[in-house]
């Protein structure tokens, strides 16, 4: 008896759907731009992250092995020394020939004439995990017995620090105003679904119908409508995601930037439409009708 009961309510929510096509259309169509808008801010954020990040990793410092230590086998072991300081993800050893190497690729040969290894020294190449602890990354470096000095670009690394924290907190104040317009957008809707069905909703109950009886068609129509709205809104993103990227890497400017691909991040942008669907499908139909369960 209560399936067969549940079974037609279940009915009923999704015959109501059908009934009020232009509504449901409506519903589903302002959902769907609300998490796009959402979504792409969100996106956006991802690939300004991920670019700072790639431009961090680009932020070398280099420590330079003391005068003293002439043989290539001394100046190598301070390796392991430079590998346990705190914040130091990767440490590259480049010797004097190679560094002489290096030196003479950037200019004319012929000006460099007599200039032999012996001018350089034995130097490290590391990059760190956080460019934000450069200041104190590169006085623990300098700290250890061998260095002579650390060169780091710390002007850099304050510019990357400031610039990723204010996209940190743009981003967050974007995403968390448009969350609370988009609910409170996408519930309106559902209520303006329903404003219509007032006087269906008072017959059954003047009639003895139980408000719970009442409120589950209105929750399935509601769930239904959500999910409708997150799994399409999440297609329309996936192909304007994939659009977008594929026109900017056609660019000159496309060729300079490592954008994130959407597979990466796809579970995780289904799984939020989908939720943020369901939610306010179910918020939307419980909410809006209960000001006329109170007859």
């Amino acid at each position: 008896m209560i399936l067969s009961r549940g079974g037609y309510l279940i009915r009923e929510g999704f015959r109501s759907i059908k009934t009020h096509g232009f509504m449901s259309f409506a519903t589903v169509t302002i959902i769907m731009a609300c998490l796009i808008i959402i979504g792409s801010v969100s996106l956006l954020s991802v690939n300004i992250d991920a670019l700072i990040k790639d431009l961090e990793s680009q932020n070398e410092v280099v420590a330079f092995v003391d005068e003293s230590i002439t043989e290539e086998a001394a100046a190598k072991a301070l390796e392991g020394q430079l590998t346990a300081v705190d914040n130091v993800d990767s440490v590259e050893f480049v010797t004097r020939a190679e560094a002489m190497d290096n030196f003479m690729s950037q200019y004319d040969e012929d000006l460099m004439e007599g200039i032999d290894e012996t001018v350089f020294r034995h130097r490290f190449v590391i990059h760190l995990d956080d460019i934000a602890e450069m200041a104190q990354t590169k006085a623990a470096l300098e700290a250890v017995p061998g260095i002579a000095k650390v060169k780091a670009h710390l002007e850099y690394a304050d510019t990357f620090v400031t610039i990723r924290n204010i996209v940190s907190v743009i981003s967050l104040v974007l995403t968390v105003i448009l969350v609370f317009v988009s609910v409170f957008i996408m519930s309106n809707t559902v209520k303006l679904a329903t404003f219509g069905r007032r006087e269906e909703i008072a017959i059954m109950k003047i009639v003895g119908a139980t408000n719970s009886f009442i409120r589950l068609p209105f929750v399935v129509e509601g769930l239904v409508l959500g999910i409708l709205g997150g799994g399409l809104a999440y297609l329309a993103e996936w192909g304007l995601y994939g659009l977008l990227t594929g026109r900017l890497m056609g660019t000159l400017t496309g060729s300079f930037l490592t954008l994130v691909p959407f597979k990466t991040v796809a579970l995780p942008v289904l799984v939020f439409y989908l939720a943020v669907g369901v939610l306010v499908g179910a918020f939307g139909g419980v909410n809006a009708i209960r000001n006329y369960l109170k007859v």
